[in-house]
């Protein structure tokens, strides 16, 4: 049929490159100008593409960027149809569709049983170009960019389902290239039938937000086996390995299931569990038959997962049998045995458990680190996940990217998961459970909302912080009052370059790392680093200083670690150690300090200014008591910002007022202006008392019925309550606001011998009297 068509029409001989991921599965093709013109095409007409076998698709105009490029832009599944890989070239001609009078759909997995209407399908791929043996998805209500009204009105009808499913053309009449309209007869089968290709089940549209990885492992294994005459032309080995590292869950199996099916592979699996036999030897006799069948079906992909569990260190092992499988996978590495056209893939989340011997080239030739996705890799995510998804108007996919931090690709998978979850309880009532199937009524109006997205979000949290107690605070700027001053220090240095890092590095300036909220106690330093945390919409840890602090040398340290690594992934991150004080006080300056703070101080130091560098983590101290801190902490780098929390004044403290008496029925006699006057030097707390105590004192004068606090509950609360900070207290913290910084340069002269250690404790007693 293709040589027919091309033997009366020109073909033209374009590049493949990848389409954009939310473009997968639309059964587009992105074509350059000239080929319009040279093929007399306009947008939306029928392109037949031909590499090893021919597909068809609908043109559509090229990306702006593209412009130029004799390049043509096919999604994973068309790459499967036309059996070719990005870099390779195909024949585009101009096509015919026929109106098709029946078409036979069936599942592409092999687990899948599918049972519906052939009427949601007929809607689903209404007018798209369809050709026996072909690999199709279904697909949701997703808005394609730069597509022309016509065809994005006949490519995007509703859903069948709440994923993406891949269905395989079986048959049409008649054959050749058909579309379906209004008088075609649909049928979906329930088993799986084999395509003709089988490369369409995982392909690069279907990882996000890993573009330089997969760059980086196309040319480690793509180039190897589908072109080794490059290496024997240049003279030399081919890569045998690539090893990827990263957190669990960030789709490291995925991407290489997608490799083999991109690079038309045999894929081989190996598990750790599955190869280790109970009789001698019975390990590493399956360890040579999958590299005995890899070599027998080259070009193979062997994967290993979690190789760490297969090849852990020999020195740090007790069984000889896992040592012997060490031994016997590095022989099978070296290529004592014919393996030509094999590379072996292995995953990991623990790299450093690995034996050292294969943590090198010629076995594992090159590491890749697979993290966390950034914000335009979580969209990417998103967008894959939710591309069978019947969306409602009020869902921001960009939205849900910037507030997913530290998700990883399974978590955002989970997310969907939920939200879809969410749509269908809120059906629930129009089901009628007795009948075996659903009103089509009911599917036709499923979709999930924003609503359903921020309801699964209160479910679902980033993997890699689940063992750290973590807080979606749901304190804001409006919540605090009287303490305006830190307010504002604060937001330029924490809200402000988390939200808008870019203009940071545009100016060539770093964002402070730490700050250090001190003052009286019960100003409100808990709550304004809660408060900075939401603003700037960053994932909040607060430490508690004896969840850190252990008996066991070495382990402080290692928690500690731990604390910033789990940070670093999940960044942006504010970390919040309250009372840091008795986590770390001045080293040097008494003789029986306990060793295990010294080596916790200096952990923080390493940790907030070592080699790996501190990106959109920032730690936030507070403390009552910041001449006990110790001074290496407090320079520029760690601590940058010391921000004093002081008792608010006469207008702070009616905003406090005002916020703790919100939801209390006040009468009319009740004048917050002049309590606030009259509650001088009150922290916030201690006007929380206040509010408290004239509460009480209404229900002790009405019982039970007490329906509004009268201004005399006040009076009489103010009578009881005192204020927390004295007048002395006040003057001591105002002198040490100007005085800290200097103390914090005698106290490290002490430390390194300049100054003796009676002057520093004999200053510290004047400070504090």
């Amino acid at each position: 049929m293709a040589e027919a068509g091309t033997a009366a029409i020109p073909a033209i001989k374009l590049q493949v490159a990848a389409a954009r991921q939310e473009e997968s599965g639309q059964g587009i093709a992105r074509l350059p100008k000239s080929t319009f013109a040279a093929l007399g095409i306009t947008e939306g007409d029928v392109v037949e593409i031909t590499g090893k076998r021919s597909t068809a698709a609908r043109a559509v105009l090229a990306y702006a960027e593209d412009e130029g490029l004799d390049v043509i832009r096919l999604d994973g599944l068309q790459r499967a149809n036309a059996e070719v890989g990005s870099g390779d070239h195909v024949q585009v001609s101009k096509g015919e569709s026929r109106a098709a009078q029946r078409v036979v759909f069936a599942p592409a997995q092999r687990e899948m049983r599918l049972q519906g209407p052939g009427e949601a399908l007929k809607r689903n791929f209404f007018g798209r170009p369809l050709l026996a043996g072909d690999l199709v998805a279904t697909t949701g209500q997703t808005p394609v960019r730069d597509m022309p009204p016509q065809v994005a009105r006949m490519l995007n009808a509703p859903a069948f389902a709440l994923t993406q499913i891949r269905l395989t053309v079986v048959a049409t009449v008649p054959k050749g290239v058909v579309h379906i309209d209004e008088q075609t007869e649909v049928e979906l089968r329930e088993e799986f039938e084999e395509a003709r290709t089988g490369r369409g089940d995982v392909n690069y549209d279907d990882v996000g937000g890993m573009g330089d990885t997969i760059r980086q492992l196309r040319e480690m294994v793509e180039l190897p086996l589908r072109y080794p005459e490059l290496f024997t032309r240049l003279g030399v080995d081919p890569p045998k390995g690539v090893l990827l590292h990263g957190p669990p869950g960030t789709g490291k199996t995925r991407l290489a299931k997608a490799v083999a099916n991109e690079s038309d592979a045999s894929f081989f699996t190996i598990n750790g569990p599955e190869i280790m036999g109970s009789a001698y030897g019975e390990s590493e006799r399956r360890l040579r038959e999958v590299f005995e069948e890899a070599a027998k079906a080259a070009p193979s992909i062997i994967f290993m997962d979690e190789i760490d569990s297969i090849a852990p260190k020999r020195s740090g092992t007790p069984g000889e049998a896992e040592k012997r499988l060490v031994a016997q996978l590095l022989t099978l590495m070296d290529g004592l045995h014919a393996r030509s056209n094999i590379v072996v893939i292995a995953a990991t989340n623990r790299p450093d458990a690995l034996d050292e011997a294969l943590r090198r080239p010629g076995r594992f030739d090159r590491e890749i680190v697979i993290g966390v996705p950034d914000e335009g890799g979580r969209r990417e995510i998103l967008g894959i996940h939710t591309r069978g998804m019947p969306l409602a108007e009020g869902v921001d996919l960009d939205e849900l990217a910037r507030t997913t931090h530290g998700f990883v690709g399974a978590d955002l998978g989970a997310l969907t998961r939920e939200a879809a979850i969410e749509a269908v309880r809120r059906i629930m009532p129009q089901l009628d459970l007795e009948a075996q199937t659903i009103p089509p009524e009911v599917l036709e109006s499923l979709n999930v909302t924003r609503d359903d997205f921020l309801e699964a979000l209160k479910r679902v949290q980033p993997s890699a912080m689940r063992e750290v107690m973590v807080q979606v605070p749901n304190v804001g700027w409006a919540d605090i009052g009287g303490a305006d001053e830190a307010q504002v220090t604060l937001r330029e240095g924490i809200e402000l370059p988390l939200k808008n890092p870019d203009a940071f590095r545009r100016l060539g300036i770093r964002p402070a790392k730490g700050f250090l909220l001190y003052g009286p106690p019960g100003t409100g330093k808990t709550l304004l680093a809660k408060a900075v945390a939401k603003e700037s919409e960053a994932n909040f840890i607060s430490i508690k200083s004896s969840d850190l602090l252990s008996k066991w040398y070495g382990e402080s340290e290692q928690q500690i670690s731990r604390l910033f690594a789990r940070a670093r992934q999940v960044a942006p991150c504010v970390i919040f150690i309250d009372e840091i004080d008795s986590l770390v006080p001045a080293r040097g300056t008494s003789g029986n300090e306990p060793q295990v703070t010294a080596r916790v101080v200096n952990t923080i130091l390493a940790e907030m200014d070592g080699m790996e560098e501190l990106s959109s983590v920032v730690l936030v101290g507070a403390t009552n008591r910041p001449g006990l801190v110790d001074p290496a902490l407090l320079r520029p780098g760690r601590l940058d910002e010391l921000v004093y929390v002081g008792t608010p004044d006469a207008k702070g403290r009616e905003h406090i007022l005002k916020i703790h008496t919100a939801k209390m029925p006040l009468a009319a006699d009740v004048d917050l202006g002049r309590i606030a006057h009259e509650a001088e030097r009150f922290t916030g707390a201690d006007l929380e008392d206040v509010v408290r105590r004239a509460g009480l004192n209404a229900i002790r004068r009405d019982g039970a019925d007490a329906s509004a606090v009268t201004g005399a509950d006040f009076v009489e609360a103010l009578a009881d309550s005192r204020a927390t900070v004295s007048a002395e207290m006040e003057g001591e913290y105002l002198k040490m606001k100007g005085e800290l910084k200097k103390r914090a340069a005698q106290v490290t002269a002490t430390q390194i011998g300049f100054v003796t250690p009676g002057m520093v404790s004999s200053t510290r007693e004047k400070k504090h009297g």
